[in-house]
Parts: C-alpha cells; sequence; structure tokens
C-alpha cells in the first residue's frame, strides 16, 4: 500500500491521478490533496477520497475550505499557504508525491518532496526549467526516486536501458526525440495568427488540458520547456534533443540508438498511462485506458517544427545553451505573458515577444542556488509584466 499526496489535485492531471487510484484500492491510498484556491472541488475531492490531510495555497481560502468540510462531515487537518504545500510534501506518513502543480509556484513544495527522499512522480516541468541543477542534486542527495509524468518525457524514460543521469553517448544513445502534436495552429501561418482568441488557442486538437499547458501548446512553448526539461532529466545535449512534430500524438518520443536502432513508446493520448507506469513503478498495472487500435489509426506522420512560426523554440534552445537564470527568465517571461494574454491584455503573437525581450534585456545572471533562482524568477516576471504594460499603453 502506497500513502499518495498529489499536490495539485483539482486540475486534469490531479483528476487523472485519482482516477488510477480508484481502480487499485488495495495498492494506492490517497493520503493529502492540495489545490490553490478551488474550494468547492476540493472539498468534494476529501468527501470521495477521506485523506488526512488537505491544504489550499492560497491561505485566505481556509477558512471556507473547513466550512465546506465541516458541512460535508468530512475530519480531515487543515493546512494552508505555501508552508503547508511543503509541509504535505515532507510528511512521513507520505510514501508517494504527485507533483502537478502548475508554474513556477510549485517549486518550493516540489523540491521540499525531493529533499524528504520521496517517490517523486513530476508533471511539474518548472521544477527543472528554473531550477535543474538546484533541484537535480536535491534528488541526488536524498536519494529521491524521480519519475517523469509528462507524456514526453514518460515514454523515453520507457525507452531508455537506464534512468541513471549521465553522458547519453556513454549509454549508446544518439539522440532524444522528442514529439509534439503541433497544437491547433500547426498548419496556420504565422500572419494569421495575429486575431487568435483564447479559446482557439486552447482548444488542442489531441488532449485535455488546463488553460495555461494548452496556450504552451499553441505557442509550443511546452514542447521548449520540455527540451529543458529533458537536458536535466536524462543528461541530454541541446544537440542531442530533436523535436518531431507528429500531428496524431500516438508516439510519445523516441530514443535513437548508436546501431540505428530507434526504440519508441505509442499509446492513446491519455495522461493516465504515464501516471500508472509511475504509479507503479517497475510494475504494470491497469490505467483504464484502452487499447490501441493501430488498424483504425492505420498511419502516422512526421514533421520537422517550423522555427518562424513557432519562435518559442528557438527562444528555448538558446536559454538551455545560455544557461545561469536564462531559464528561469523564459519561464518567468512566460507564464506573466500566457497570464496577460488569457486575460485579453495580449495579443497571441505577442506572447513570444515579450519573453525574447525579457530574455535579452536580463541576460543571464547566476542561478546556482535556489536564492539566485528566486531572484531570477522575480526580476522576470517585474520585466514581462513592464512589457506588458507597455503593449497595453501603446493598444490604448
Amino acid at each position: 500500500m502506497q500513502n499518495i499526496a498529489i499536490l495539485g489535485a483539482t486540475g486534469s492531471i490531479g483528476a487523472s491521478t485519482l482516477d488510477v487510484i480508484a481502480r487499485h484500492p488495495s495498492r494506492f491510498r490517497v493520503t493529502a490533496l492540495t489545490a490553490n484556491r478551488q474550494v468547492d472541488e476540493l472539498a468534494e475531492l476529501c468527501r470521495c477520497h477521506r485523506p488526512d490531510y488537505v491544504c489550499v495555497a492560497d491561505a485566505s481560502q481556509g477558512p471556507r475550505l473547513r466550512e465546506r468540510l465541516a458541512w460535508a462531515g468530512v475530519s480531515c487537518k487543515v493546512l494552508t499557504g505555501e508552508e503547508g504545500l511543503i509541509e504535505i510534501a515532507s510528511l512521513r506518513d507520505v510514501d508517494c508525491v504527485m507533483a502537478a502543480i502548475v508554474g513556477a509556484a510549485g517549486l518550493r513544495a516540489t523540491l521540499a518532496a525531493a529533499k524528504a527522499g520521496k517517490k517523486l512522480l513530476l508533471a511539474n516541468k518548472e521544477a527543472l526549467v528554473v531550477a535543474g541543477p538546484v533541484f537535480m542534486e536535491t534528488v541526488r542527495a536524498s536519494g529521491a526516486t524521480l519519475l517523469p509524468i509528462d507524456s514526453e518525457h514518460n515514454a523515453i524514460f520507457q525507452c531508455l536501458p537506464a534512468f541513471a543521469a549521465g553522458e547519453l553517448a556513454a549509454k549508446g544513445i544518439r539522440r532524444i526525440l522528442l514529439t509534439g502534436s503541433g497544437g491547433p495552429f500547426r498548419a496556420r501561418a504565422r500572419k494569421e495568427l495575429h486575431r487568435v482568441t483564447p479559446e482557439e488557442a486552447c482548444a488542442h486538437p489531441n488532449w485535455v488540458m488546463g488553460r495555461k499547458i494548452s496556450v504552451d501548446s499553441a505557442t509550443m512553448m511546452n514542447k521548449g520547456l520540455e527540451i529543458i526539461e529533458a537536458h536535466w532529466l536524462f543528461g541530454a545535449k541541446p544537440e542531442q534533443i530533436q523535436v518531431v512534430v507528429h500531428p496524431q500524438s500516438v508516439v510519445h518520443s523516441m530514443v535513437e540508438y548508436a546501431d540505428g536502432s530507434v526504440i519508441a513508446q505509442l499509446g492513446h493520448p491519455d495522461m493516465r498511462t504515464p501516471i500508472a507506469q509511475a504509479l507503479a513503478y517497475p510494475e504494470r498495472i491497469d490505467s483504464g485506458v484502452p487499447s490501441l487500435d493501430l488498424f483504425r489509426i492505420g498511419s502516422l506522420s512526421f514533421e520537422r517544427p517550423d522555427f518562424e512560426r513557432f519562435p518559442a523554440l528557438g527562444l528555448a534552445y538558446s536559454a538551455l545553451k545560455g544557461g545561469g537564470a536564462a531559464p528561469v527568465t523564459l519561464n518567468a517571461a512566460n507564464e506573466v505573458a500566457v497570464a496577460a494574454f488569457l486575460e485579453g491584455r495580449l495579443p497571441f503573437l505577442q506572447i513570444t515577444a515579450v519573453i525574447e525581450e525579457a530574455l535579452n534585456s536580463l541576460g543571464s545572471g547566476p542561478a546556482g542556488t535556489l536564492e539566485e533562482v528566486l531572484a531570477a524568477d522575480a526580476a522576470a516576471r517585474t520585466r514581462a509584466s513592464q512589457l506588458v504594460a507597455r503593449f497595453d499603453s501603446n493598444a490604448a
């Protein structure tokens, strides 16, 4: 029996995780659940799964959560704020932590789980993007078990002979082939994207995701962040990571070996597959995902990514090569710009323009400690907010 804590339980990854757990009540138990401020949804999950601990990151929502739990007849310890998230991630009662908080907001709690030596299911790619050296050193020092949940990185993990980070060439590996659907605008000319609405950007053709990550998929920044994540997870150099556009989202990624072999992981575009793989690792369990019908699929296609239509890819490669605080700036500026786009304050094409200008103006400072990472993150958010405000002013 594994005791599971889910950081970000009300999101799509949280929902998929709870679905897999519910299929195996003799193997897994929900011990702790967290959410940002979605009190009604969180209280309902507590009513269904009866955790021992619950946390709402927005501390102002604590009294309302306690009220809702009392009304539902649920008895559990209520924590609030970032300190509450950190406490849950570090609980002695917890064996496995699903880190599914979107964005840099989940960094401290995810690091706390790694420091506590947990079995850590990493769905929060930003933890590695902004704090790769700090995060990986924490994992090594604590002996935590790190398992990737992003479908692409989980696929790579399944295709590798061993997960230990190091030089890929020493393992007989040439490169990683990181697949992506191309999002909703794969076939649209860049000049046609000036008036894209948030609703259009969030209408992913294959995956059901939250709004922020859906916009990242539409700009292909999601793939850019995954390039940086793959570097830290697998010890891959930038030139060993090749993005491949695969519209069907059936091949989730591939690994090419020195002898010319290419091993791929296939499956339905359903996050329950990588979640089940990681929860039960090294065993296999039913995820609730149906068998893949290759006869119905018929054919699979692959394309080179268009770096002109999707400049976010080039920005991500540049940030990875630049090192230091550049990936921190990339991620923070993207979060600010995407939020502004979703609020109607920034056009779609200006998202990457804001990121590029933030990278150019801030350069690449140090990011070898958590304090330096957080300082770089704050500076990038300030600069990106200034750039968004300048656009608002010019538009007015």
